[in-house]
């Protein structure tokens, strides 16, 4: 199982890896909120890692309720900021 935790710890590194790269090189505001959306799910995903604590035991429960709370905060950030970049664009362009 120790194999399995370092598969899922090391995806949720390079994801978030992968979401900042793309949050500092993109120009565009989409593609910006794309990639910080990627380092949010790689931030999920070590957290249900650190959640795991074996075969036997059952599994702590912090890091799951904050991981779907986390969820809930993202879909709302992201909307926001798709309304906030969509009323940027508007009042650019008059």
């Amino acid at each position: 199982m120790f194999f399995t935790e370092t598969i899922y710890a090391l995806t949720g590194v390079a994801l978030f890896g992968l979401g900042l790269r793309g949050s500092l090189l993109r120009r565009s505001l989409l593609g910006r909120i794309l990639a910080i959306n990627i380092c949010g799910a790689g931030v999920f995903l070590m957290l249900v890692t650190v959640a795991y604590r074996g075969p036997e035991q059952l599994p702590d429960a912090l890091p799951h309720a904050r991981v779907l709370t986390g969820i809930v905060v993202a879909v709302s950030a992201t909307a926001l900021a798709l309304a906030l970049g969509r009323r940027f664009r508007e009042t650019e362009s008059e």
